[in-house]
């Protein structure tokens, strides 16, 4: 008989068991639910993706996120379809990497919400892989990190803004840590060293500085970073080899009680220190100049103390307001005898003689007085000795004051005139028979003028009511005849007329020479720019349809003169110009000015004209005289001999270079007033009438 070794079996489960796993059943289940809502409710985002990028599971925090529901999404869309296109490239590359079942750096994506909107996301992948190695799925997990986004870009307008601000900063801005490394620097330091902020942010101070300037900077650092300010000056050299001066400050950055780093603070002291130094230079340059001055002062006063003891015909002592002597020199004592001790606070007219006959002597408290008020008084009379004699003195009493103009004392310089008195005598004598002589040529001129008066008159008048009488009787004779077949009679009418009318200039032209020679000229500053300006307009308005380039040189000087005069001569020069060139398609007619060695200005006018032949022109500036034919240039002849009249009457001269065919140029000099041409000088008659 077999035996069984199995215990007995029963077809149907122990209701134990059944109850059991009923119970660990429903625990699983309840583990299940709980770990799915943690997984849906997570704070960050679930998904996983098949072979193919599609989405096999997504918690509810993404889904909310996206805006899409499960269904819309698990099986039906691929992930690359929620990615931006702008990132597509990179999270390809990314998804590849996961799919060929290697391990991936987390990579920041932009996700394109259901209403268009974009999620800045952080993706953290893990690969799941079967036992032999075959993809499966992956799961990423998904952060949400556009705050931090956010954050990040407003840092970085903010560290534009700042950058901004210290960029336009002239200082140059650094910042170095506690390992000497470069933190920021603004472009105003970087370009000392010709380079860009970004060039040097990162590298170490040892990089950055020239290693002779280390030795010397390195020792102030290290104070720096103990916590010690430093301020100092130095001289630095920059990239393009210039020598700059510098105001340093190394400023320790304390954060919690700690000095985590410096600043560098950079100030361009150079033009102050040049200053400086010029300052310097120009106190010792003084200060030398002053000891040389008071050793000439020195010398001066000793040559002057022996020349006043030394000197034979003159003498010379001080007195006070009040007359009475405060200094006798040796010239006074040898002149008049007296001691200094006798003469020191003796008033000074105790060495007048009271029999003084003099024209001009007057009393002598009247000669202190006036000496006081007009700064000197001279007089003459007879002078005593202390002998009793007598002589002839010319004295100067001079009122000595300070800076100030207090009245410090007057100083008296008598000079011997005894031998001299004699012969003043004689030339009375003589100048009265000069003086009876002189009123006698003086008549003489009166009537000379007189009958000059009489001749200007008679040119005036007499001589021009003739030439009416002619042009007036031509006048007639055109209008009778009218137009006239005989042309020859024309011509003569015409002739006669043009002849009469040349007469006519030319005794006006004669008469303006001879008032030139007794007008007085009315000297003045001239500022010859505006001057010259009104010239030229009324030029301008004579000849509308020449081509003319007038070329005025800038900045003409002022003179001394006649305004009226000097723009007569700049119109008849320039009218000269003008008129000459009229063969030249384009005139050219320049004006300017240079500086004349012996004094004074030179002044130029240039053209570019028919010119003539300067050897022939003998007679260029007399009346009437002309260097070429009335028919090819109209005038008289009497311009240049009124523009040299006028030159000369104001100190000056003039003068021409030229050749046939090659233009002209006149030179004429003027005083010069020696004000710059900006200031408010009065209007002259000419003046008012050019504007």
């Amino acid at each position: 008989m077999e035996t069984s070794v199995c215990p007995d079996r029963s077809d149907n489960p122990s209701p134990e068991l059944e109850r059991l796993v009923a119970q660990r059943t429903h625990e699983l289940q309840q583990a299940l639910v709980r770990a799915q809502s943690l997984y849906d409710h997570a704070p960050c985002g679930y998904l996983s993706l098949d072979a193919e990028l599609r989405f096999v599971n997504i918690n509810q925090t993404l889904l909310n996120w996206l805006g899409y529901s499960r269904e819309e999404v698990v099986g039906r869309l691929e992930v690359v379809a929620l990615i931006d296109p702008a990132w597509r490239p990179v999270a390809l590359d990314h998804l590849q990497t996961l799919l060929r079942g290697e391990q991936t750096e987390p990579m920041e994506i932009e996700i394109r919400r259901k209403n268009g909107s974009c999620l800045h996301a952080l993706f953290s992948s893990t690969v799941v892989c079967d036992e032999q190695g075959q993809f499966l799925h992956s799961n990423t997990t998904v952060v949400d990190i556009g705050e931090r986004k956010a954050s990040e870009q407003r840092m970085a307008a903010h560290d534009v803004f700042l950058r901004a601000i210290t960029d336009r900063i002239p200082a140059r801005l650094a910042y170095y840590d506690k390992d000497l490394v470069c933190r920021f620097a603004n472009t105003a330091h970087a370009s000392r060293y010709g380079k860009l902020p970004s060039e040097i942010v990162g590298s170490h101070l040892s990089e950055v500085v020239r290693p002779e300037v280390m030795p010397e900077i390195l020792p102030r650092v290290a104070d720096t970073l103990s916590g010690q300010p430093q301020s100092f000056e130095a001289e630095r050299v920059a990239v393009d080899g210039n020598r700059n001066f510098f105001e340093i400050h190394y400023i320790p950055d304390f954060q919690n009680g700690a000095v985590e780093g410096f600043f560098i603070e950079l100030h361009d002291i150079t033009e102050r220190r040049r200053t400086e130094e010029f300052v310097l230079e120009a106190n010792r340059d003084l200060e030398e100049r002053v000891r040389e001055r008071s050793d000439e002062l020195f010398q001066s006063e000793q040559r002057y103390r022996l020349m006043v003891d030394a000197i034979q015909d003159y003498c010379i002592y001080f007195v006070d307001e009040q007359g009475a002597v405060t200094d006798w020199t040796e010239s006074a004592q040898r002149m008049h005898g007296h001691s200094r001790t006798e003469m020191m606070g003796r008033p000074y007219h105790a060495l007048l003689a009271t029999e003084n006959a003099s024209e001009d002597e007057v009393d002598p408290a009247q000669v202190l007085r006036l000496a006081k008020a007009h700064g000197q008084w001279e007089t003459r009379g007879w002078r005593l000795r202390d002998d009793g004699s007598r002589f002839w003195a010319h004295t100067v009493l001079t009122a000595l004051r300070n800076e100030a103009g207090e009245l410090q004392g007057l100083s008296s310089i008598t000079r011997d005139m005894t031998a001299a008195k004699s012969l003043e005598d004689v030339m009375n004598d003589l100048n009265k028979e000069l003086e009876k002589r002189v009123a006698e040529r003086t008549q003489q001129l009166v009537a000379a003028n007189k009958d000059l008066d009489v001749f200007s008159h008679m040119v005036s008048h007499d001589l021009r009511a003739p030439l009416r009488h002619i042009a007036s009787f031509v006048s007639l004779l055109q209008e009778q005849l009218g137009e006239s077949s005989d042309k020859l009679v024309t011509q003569y009418l015409n002739s006669t007329a043009k002849a009469s009318r040349r007469m006519s200039h030319m005794i006006e032209g004669l008469l303006e020479y001879a008032r030139l020679g007794r007008v007085a000229i009315e000297s003045q500053p001239v500022p010859l720019a505006p001057l010259l300006d009104g010239v030229i307009g009324h030029l301008k308005q004579e000849n509308p349809d020449r081509a003319i380039e007038w070329v005025i040189e800038e900045d003409l000087p002022v003179v001394r003169g006649d305004a009226m005069l000097l723009a007569e001569v700049l119109s008849n020069l320039l009218g000269n110009s003008v008129k000459y060139t009229r063969p030249r398609q384009t005139a050219r007619i320049e004006v300017g000015w240079k500086v004349n060695p012996v004094g004074g200005r030179t002044f130029f006018i240039q053209d570019n004209g028919v010119g003539f032949d300067l050897e022939k022109a003998h007679n260029l500036f007399v009346m009437f005289q002309r260097q070429h034919h009335s028919m090819d240039f109209e005038g008289t002849g009497t311009g240049l001999a009124l523009s040299q009249r006028i030159i000369e009457r104001h100190g000056g001269r003039i003068w021409a270079e030229t050749a046939p065919d090659q233009g002209c140029t006149f030179y004429f000099t003027l005083p010069f007033d020696g004000l710059e041409p900006e200031l408010d000088f009065p209007k002259s008659a000419m003046a008012e009438l050019m504007i």
